[in-house]
């Protein structure tokens, strides 16, 4: 089983927007931004904070607590 690391997909869907929108606002590909969404492959620190700046919330809402 993967381990959860990013909520990124949740976001996604509380938004009503798609892993192909975000995936076009950053300018990546659909399957890269699949991946992402499925924690199969984690975005650069630098783009985490991009996908926030996107998704207009906290760059740690992207993420999946530790404690």
């Amino acid at each position: 089983m993967q381990e959860r690391i990013n909520r990124i997909k949740e976001i996604l869907v509380i938004q009503g927007k798609s892993q192909k929108w975000l995936a076009e606002q950053l300018g990546i590909s659909a399957t890269a931004m699949t991946a992402i969404c499925n924690n199969r492959a984690q975005p650069h620190l630098r783009d985490l904070r991009r996908i926030a700046e996107i998704l207009d919330t906290d760059v740690r809402e992207l993420l999946v607590p530790t404690k």
